[in-house]
């Protein structure tokens, strides 16, 4: 359970820094949505960061870091924003 919360509130950093490095108005709700919507899309944001890292580099075990896990938010932000 504290995994996933853990979880949780580092996709919220993640999501909050992709939404500031990418300003602009959201068709997402505001609120408690906004805030949910916000670390699915930096969960998401880590794993697309994740795949472009192994894509790259092609390590076996690759995980992450923070740089790869905000471009993959930025990527996915960018994603969201073209389909609303």
């Amino acid at each position: 359970m504290l995994h996933i919360i853990g979880q949780l509130f580092v996709g919220l950093i993640i999501g909050a820094i992709a939404r500031l490095l990418l300003p602009g108005k959201e068709a997402i709700a505001s609120g408690l949505i906004g805030w949910l919507i916000t670390a699915l899309i930096g969960m998401g944001g880590a794993f697309v960061g994740t795949f472009i890292g192994k894509m790259i580099w092609g390590a076996e075990k690759y995980a992450a870091g923070w740089i790869m896990s905000i471009l993959g938010a930025v990527l996915l932000l960018i994603l969201v924003r073209m389909i609303t």
